[in-house]
C-alpha cells in the first residue's frame, strides 16, 4: 500500500501529463504546468528530498495521455452471445476495453 501523498502525486501528475498533450489553449497549459509542478513539490516532500529538480525533470519526460500501460478487458455473455466491439483503429474485433487510467484499481468480478 502506497502512501497517500504518494498517490495524489501520481495522480495529479497523470492529470497534467494528459491536459498537456491536449489542451491548445496557452492559459490552460500554464495551468497543466503548474498541477505538474505542485505535482513534483509533492513527491519531492512526501519522499524526504530536498531538490525538485530532478522530479521536475523526470515528469517533464512523461509526454501524452498518462497510463499505467495496462490494458483493461471484459467479457460480457448473454446467453450463447459474447459482446464485441470494433477497434477505431484497425476496424478489427474484440472484447470490450481500453487502457486503464493511473489510479484504477485492479478488480475482478461477475456481474448477473
Amino acid at each position: 500500500m502506497h502512501p497517500r501523498w504518494l498517490e495524489l502525486a501520481r495522480r495529479f501528475q497523470a492529470l497534467a501529463q494528459s491536459g498537456l498533450a491536449y489542451c491548445t489553449d496557452p492559459y490552460d497549459r500554464e495551468r497543466y504546468e503548474e498541477i505538474r509542478r505542485l505535482a513534483a513539490q509533492m513527491m519531492t516532500w512526501g519522499a524526504g528530498l530536498s531538490n525538485i529538480v530532478a522530479i521536475e525533470n523526470l515528469f517533464k519526460r512523461e509526454v501524452g495521455y498518462a497510463t499505467p500501460k495496462i490494458d483493461v478487458r471484459a467479457s460480457v455473455f448473454d446467453q450463447d452471445r459474447i459482446s464485441l466491439v470494433r477497434e477505431r483503429e484497425d476496424e478489427l474485433w474484440t472484447l470490450p476495453g481500453g487502457w486503464a487510467d493511473v489510479g484504477d484499481r485492479a478488480q475482478r468480478g461477475s456481474h448477473s
